[in-house]
């Protein structure tokens, strides 16, 4: 592994790089970075980052899926209760 001292920037060769993108592993000058939540990691990854869906964007999705479950809970047990309802009494014997 060659130090970073001895590293190019991705994008200027001439320029020294002072930083290795966390995600996509190159190295890259100063110009070429940005700050996203404490680290550093370069532009392009850095517009990946921003371009994903926001918490409030999936939670549609969080609510569709609950009730989904909930409506294949209550039909389970729905359908269960009927098979129950329809086992004749002298099946369970004198109690």
């Amino acid at each position: 592994m060659t130090p970073l001292v001895e590293q190019r920037c991705f994008h200027h060769a001439s320029r020294e790089a002072v930083v290795r993108c966390p995600v996509c592993r190159r190295y890259f000058c100063r110009e070429c970075v940005t700050e996203h939540d404490g680290r550093m990691i370069c532009a392009e990854c850095g517009t990946a980052k921003t371009a994903e869906p926001a918490h409030g964007a999936s939670m549609a999705g969080w609510m569709v899926t609950g009730a989904g479950g909930f409506l294949l809970a209550w039909l389970i047990f729905y359908y269960l209760g009927l098979i129950l309802a329809r086992i004749p009494a002298d099946f369970f014997g004198n109690v």
